[in-house]
């Protein structure tokens, strides 16, 4: 895609971001505006010279996460031990698009993998390392779980329809009364203490490393308070062997809590046919119960 095509996604390109910028933010006019080799799906981001980046939500179910993170950010960066993203400036709707957006300070690093992390158990703690920490900042006053988090946060049976529609959808290719006990066993249980931080979508793709270790976190745009259970699930996408191992110890979560993210982790592979994920929860199942 050259630099001034749309993607398709709310009409955003380059051009609409230079107009944006001009528009609000007069002082970075002259910055210039290039998108990021690596983007999601919920935003498209912008890097603004060296040391910023606009990031545009994509649809309007994505812009809550905007003013939450404009707001909360700040509060929980402190109490962090690696990098989270920093919010600079916060963009209004204008030009032709429609909603609010993001100024924020760009992180450097490479998107986590087997290739770029040195040692995955020592990466294994540190994420333990981040989700206790991010569990132990005052969730006074923080944003419920519920639909701004894709209910990350709440129980999973929110999604209970869906998932039983899509294990009808696979059956023959993996063991269904298997997969419904997993399920069953994650309904049994909830969140019976006081709400916690979650940050919603720990997965590969929001971490960062420099020199093969973490050094941030980026897109909280499905964090809030409540069940930190989804904070679990990069356990069975990224980890295995001993650095799940190694991670399942270092996060000093329970059982039960195990058990729902079990389920998070079920419900994503069922829907998208991840198969191998699928493996993964009902052998850990099978090797926990």
């Amino acid at each position: 895609m050259t630099d001034n095509q749309q993607d398709g996604r709310a009409g955003i390109d380059a051009a609409l971001v230079r107009r944006l910028i001009a528009q609000q933010f007069p002082q970075c006019a002259d910055l210039p505006v290039t998108p990021v080799k690596i983007d999601g799906w919920d935003n498209r981001t912008y890097r603004l010279g060296d040391e910023l980046t606009a990031r545009l939500p994509t649809h309007e179910s994505y812009v809550a996460a905007v003013h939450k993170e404009h707001q909360w950010l700040p509060i929980l960066a402190p109490a962090l031990p690696v990098a989270i993203p920093e919010a600079v400036a916060k963009g209004s709707p204008g030009e032709g698009y429609p909603y609010h957006w993001a100024i924020r300070r760009w992180i450097p690093g490479e998107t986590a993998s087997p290739e770029t992390v040195a040692d995955l158990d020592e990466l294994a703690r540190s994420i333990a390392g981040f989700i206790l920490a991010l569990q132990s900042v005052d969730a006074t006053g923080g944003p419920i779980a519920g639909a701004h988090s894709f209910y990350r946060g709440a129980p999973p049976e929110y999604y209970h329809d869906e998932t039983l529609e899509a294990l009808a959808v696979l059956k023959g290719r993996i063991d269904i009364d298997l997969a419904r006990e997993v399920w069953d066993a994650a309904l049994a249980t909830s969140w019976d203490r006081a709400p916690v931080w979650f940050h919603g979508d720990i997965a590969s793709g929001n971490l960062l490393v420099r020199d093969g270790r973490l050094s941030a976190v980026i897109d909280f745009g499905t964090c809030g308070v409540g069940d930190p259970a989804c904070d679990l699930v990069i356990a069975y996408t990224f980890f295995s062997g001993t650095s799940r191992a190694t991670f399942r110890e270092a996060v000093q979560q329970d059982p039960a809590t195990w058990a729902r993210a079990r389920a998070w982790a079920l419900w994503k592979a069922l829907i998208t046919a991840d198969i191998p994920v699928v493996e993964e929860v009902l052998a850990d199942h099978e090797l926990h119960t």
